[in-house]
């Protein structure tokens, strides 16, 4: 039976670690500070900032919203990221995806400034963690699955490690930052012949797809570990992730549960590039 690997815990250590540093940096004098860029009232944003919000101001990070209507033009919008962008009193940009259709993502990831692109939306950002450049903002939940396999002392170097999704959320990130830490690294997506061959080669199995309790037993080595970051609510509210936990939970080592696993440590990691790039800035 696997061990359950959930986020609080990693959370709760990387949010200690960062209390104290924000501590220190405000006796100084000092006040990072991010800023949120929503468009409209999308259920999921709003928990997301809402979650976002109470992480970072219980860290110290000061959080100032800008909510702008769902109509909103893109000429007015870019008005709105350039002037976060100048102002120098923040240092972090955290803009809610997707976009409403009026407005052209393409352009909108040329324009974020890179220094405050704390969820790697800029290509300058994307080129960095393709580089393994550390000055640059990996985006927030692929980190968060890098946090929990180095806080429970999965062993990274050298393992063998599939990813099932490919998406620039998720997917291809989460295959960088590995392959950026010598695993070596098989990537399934909808077109792949046998995606549950591709899950079976892997020792460390993250899952990213969006398709609940995708994921079977015979889809999985034995002893692997198995990190879920999907999110599905069905029509009763029930959540679940794109793993069939209860099944399995009975072959892998170690397994993250939907909720309470990766999405519990993702705005912790949004704190910490906001400190990050506070420090970058000053």
């Amino acid at each position: 039976m696997a061990k359950i690997i959930k986020g609080k815990p990693v959370a709760d250590k990387i949010t200690e670690e960062l209390s104290k540093e924000i501590e220190n940096i405000k006796a100084k004098g000092g006040q990072p500070k991010l800023a949120t860029l929503r468009v409209g009232e999308r259920g999921d944003d709003i928990a997301y900032e809402r979650g976002a919000t109470k992480r970072a101001e219980k860290i110290g990070i000061e959080v100032a919203s800008v909510v702008l209507p769902g109509d909103i033009t893109q000429e007015d919008f870019i008005e709105e990221l350039q002037k976060l962008n100048k102002d120098a009193s923040v240092n972090g940009i955290l803009i809610f995806r997707p976009l409403p259709k009026q407005i052209d993502e393409s352009m909108i990831k040329n324009i974020i400034a890179p220094e405050k692109d704390i969820d790697c939306f800029s290509p300058v950002n994307v080129g960095k963690m393709t580089e393994g450049d550390p000055t640059g903002f990996n985006p927030c939940t692929p980190s968060a699955v890098m946090e929990i396999l180095d806080f429970y002392g999965v062993e990274i170097k050298g393992a063998e490690a599939s990813v099932i999704g490919s998406s620039m959320v998720v997917g291809k990130p989460v295959a960088m930052l590995l392959l950026n830490r010598k695993a070596t690294v098989r990537v399934a997506h909808s077109k792949t012949r046998d995606t549950a061959a591709v899950a079976r080669q892997g020792e460390i199995l993250v899952v990213g797809v969006g398709v609940p309790k995708m994921v079977k037993e015979d889809w999985v080595s034995e002893g692997a570990v198995v990190i879920d970051v999907g999110i599905n609510v069905d029509d009763e509210g029930n959540m679940s992730g794109d793993v069939d936990f209860e099944k399995v939970q009975k072959k892998a080592s170690m397994i993250t549960p939907v909720p309470r696993g990766v999405g519990s440590v993702t705005t912790t990691v949004l704190a910490k590039h906001v400190l990050k790039a506070y420090k970058q800035q000053n």
